[in-house]
């Protein structure tokens, strides 16, 4: 079964020194373990390589040219499935911002929900869960 990827557990695994690295990595390879692949948004990348170089959020912050041969790596990676968004996916998109009456505050995490149930990915991990909860077609895992 595919995971979807969302960019809080790229930047775990990536980021020694964040609190959840450990986590991160567990969930890694339990999903690995289990026989699930991931899929990665072309949306989650961009937000990765701006949230890990970002020296406000991180005493060590990737260089520029780390953090986008990390997101490469991953992008490329052979238990990886990049999932672009399809215009079924926006259709989805905005349907599912007016249906659930969302703000602009809403609108990335909602294009990422909806790329990833249209392309058939049931499952997402993440460490924001109330950004998902309302689209009940993705199974949560959930890091802490």
């Amino acid at each position: 079964m595919n995971v979807g990827i969302d960019t809080d557990f790229l930047v775990r695994l990536a980021v020694i020194e964040h609190a959840g690295h450990e986590v991160a990595k567990r969930v890694r390879d339990e999903c690995l373990d289990a026989g699930d692949r991931f899929a990665v948004a072309p949306q989650v990348m961009a937000e990765f390589v701006h949230v890990v170089t970002d020296g406000r959020r991180f005493e060590t912050p990737l260089s520029p040219g780390d953090a986008l041969r990390w997101a490469k790596g991953w992008w490329s990676a052979a238990e990886v499935d990049p999932i672009a968004p399809s215009a079924a996916a926006m259709g989805r998109f905005f349907d599912w911002m007016v249906q659930h009456q969302l703000g602009r505050k809403r609108i990335l995490d909602t294009l990422l929900a909806a790329t990833y149930v249209t392309a058939g990915v049931a499952r997402l991990v993440t460490a924001n869960p109330s950004d998902y909860r309302i689209f009940d077609r993705l199974e949560l895992i959930t890091l802490p």
